[in-house]
C-alpha cells in the first residue's frame, strides 16, 4: 500500500479537506438526483459507493478520531448502508501508513533518538496501520515486539475534527440529533483517551493481569521503558488476525472454542471488574497457531458506573422487564423514557424498547446461543431498519437512553457480529452474577 508522506495537521488544512470532501459527496448527490429525473433510476447504490469511497479516501488521509469513528461504525451492521460498512472496514487495518521519515522524527521528539539506533532492528515499514497510529516489527535484547507508533497531531485535532465531522454525520445517520450529539460526547471523550498511551499502557498492564486466569487467552507482555507518550512496545505476537484466520478454514469446534473464548472475555470484565474492552474488531484478536487468542489492543476502554450497570441488566430478568411498573421505572433510570412524554410517545417507546431488549437479549434468555442463525440477525436488521424510520424516534425531544450505553451497546453488537461471523455457539451463562 501506498505510503503516506504528511499528515494534515492544522485546523485550517483538516477544514479545507473536510470542506473538498463535503463538496464531492455534495456533486454525488446532484449526479444521483439528476440521474433520478431522466432515467427514473431511484437506486442509491451507486450513490452510497461514490459517497463512501470519496469520504474514505478523505477519512484515510486525515487520520485521527474521524477514521476511528469511520471504524466504530464498520461494526454496527444497522447504522449505514451496506456501501459504507464495507469500505469503512478497511479503517481496522488498510489504511495507507505513514512513510518512515515521519516514523523518524517521532521516535526523536518521544525518545531522542532514531528507531534503528534505539531497537537492534526495527521494520522501516508497516505491518499494520490503523486510525490513531501504526505499527512496526522490532528486536531487542533477544525479543520480538511490536511497537505502536501514534500519528502526528492526533490528539490535538479529537475536538475540531468532532466538531467538522457532525454535519456530515447528521446527514449520514438515521439518528435523533439529540441522541447524535450524545454520542458524539461519548465518542470525544474515549478518543482523547485512546491518544493518550500512557494511559492505555497502565489499563494494559492492569487489564491483562486481571484477565490472565481466563481459558485459551494470552496477552502480550508490555515495556514501559521503550514506550512514551506516543510509542507503546509490547511483545509480538505471532498468528493470524481473526479475520484471515477465519479464511483458512478452521473446523466447527475450533470456531465454537475461538467463540467461547470471546464471550467469556467480555463477560468477566462487564460483570466482575464493570469496565471493557470496547473495541471489538477482528484486528485486536491475534489467534495463535496454538488456537489460543491473544488480545492485542486496550486503547478503547469502557467504564461502567455501577447505578447504571444494575439498572442495565436488570433489563435481562423476565421477572423486571415484564413487570410494568419494575420497568418503567428501570426506562427512566437509564433515559428510554422521559416524565415529560407524552402518552402516545410513552407507549410507543416502552414498546419499542421492550421488543428490542428481548430481542438483543435473547442470547442470555438461554443457557447456549448458535450466533451462526442467520434469521436472528434478520431480525436485528429489521428493527434496526425500522427504528431508524420510525417519527418518533427521529423527532424525539429527548435523547433516548443513558450515554453509558453507547459503549456497552456498540461491544455487544461487535460480539454479536464476531460470533456469528465464527458460526460459534456457546454457553452464554458462564460469568453472570451467580454463575462461574
Amino acid at each position: 500500500m501506498k505510503e503516506q508522506i504528511k499528515i494534515p495537521t492544522g485546523k485550517v488544512r483538516r477544514a479545507t479537506r473536510f470542506l473538498a470532501t463535503g463538496a464531492k459527496v455534495g456533486g454525488n448527490y446532484v449526479k444521483h438526483y439528476t440521474k433520478k429525473v431522466l432515467t427514473g433510476d431511484s437506486d442509491e447504490t451507486d450513490l452510497h459507493q461514490s459517497n463512501a469511497e470519496d469520504i474514505f479516501e478523505s477519512l484515510s488521509e486525515l487520520k485521527g478520531s474521524v477514521l476511528k469513528v469511520a471504524q466504530m461504525l464498520s461494526l454496527d451492521k444497522q447504522a449505514l448502508p451496506v456501501e459504507y460498512l464495507r469500505k469503512f472496514s478497511e479503517a481496522h487495518y488498510q489504511t495507507p501508513p505513514l512513510s518512515y521519515p515521519l516514523v523518524v522524527r517521532t521516535f526523536r521528539q518521544e525518545l531522542g533518538c532514531s528507531p534503528s539506533d534505539f531497537f537492534d532492528t526495527f521494520s522501516k515499514n508497516a505491518v499494520n496501520a490503523a486510525s490513531i497510529g501504526q505499527v512496526h516489527r522490532a528486536t531487542k535484547e533477544g525479543k520480538s515486539l511490536a511497537v505502536k507508533i501514534q500519528y502526528p497531531g492526533v490528539a490535538q485535532s479529537v475536538s475540531s475534527d468532532l466538531k467538522m465531522a457532525y454535519p456530515i454525520a447528521k446527514k449520514l445517520f438515521k439518528m435523533n440529533p439529540r441522541d447524535l450529539q450524545q454520542y458524539m460526547k461519548e465518542v470525544e471523550e474515549k478518543l482523547l483517551e485512546e491518544t493518550d498511551y500512557q494511559l492505555e499502557l497502565e489499563r494494559s498492564i492492569d487489564l491483562s493481569e486481571r484477565c490472565a486466569h481466563l481459558d485459551n487467552l494470552v496477552f502480550p507482555t508490555y515495556y514501559p521503558q521503550w514506550s512514551s507518550k506516543r510509542i507503546i512496545t509490547m511483545d509480538w505476537q505471532p498468528g493470524c488476525h481473526l479475520e484471515e484466520w477465519l479464511e483458512e478454514g478452521a473446523d466447527q469446534e475450533t470456531r465454537n472454542r475461538i467463540g467461547q473464548t470471546l464471550w467469556d472475555f467480555y463477560q468477566y470484565q462487564i460483570h466482575h471488574l464493570r469496565q471493557l474492552h470496547a473495541d471489538p474488531h477482528p484486528g485486536n484478536f491475534i489467534v495463535r497457531d496454538d488456537d489460543q487468542v491473544a488480545v492485542i489492543d486496550f486503547g478503547c476502554i469502557k467504564e461502567l458506573p455501577e447505578d447504571f450497570y444494575h439498572s442495565y441488566f436488570k433489563l435481562l430478568d423476565p421477572q423486571q422487564l415484564n413487570h410494568p411498573n419494575l420497568r418503567e421505572r428501570l426506562f427512566l433510570e437509564l433515559g428510554f423514557l422521559h416524565r415529560d412524554d407524552e402518552p402516545q410517545h410513552r407507549e410507543f417507546f416502552e414498546r419499542t424498547f421492550t421488543e428490542s431488549i428481548e430481542l438483543l437479549g435473547r442470547p442470555f434468555f438461554q443457557e447456549y446461543f448458535d450466533f451462526s442463525d442467520s434469521g436472528y440477525f434478520e431480525e436485528i436488521y429489521e428493527m434496526g431498519s425500522e427504528l431508524s424510520k420510525a417519527p418518533q424516534m427521529r423527532n424525539s425531544k429527548h435523547g433516548r437512553g443513558s450515554r453509558h450505553g453507547l459503549y456497552l451497546n456498540r461491544t455487544y453488537f461487535g460480539l454479536y457480529f464476531l460470533l456469528h461471523h465464527l458460526g460459534a455457539k456457546v454457553q452464554t451463562q458462564r460469568f453472570l452474577p451467580g454463575n462461574s
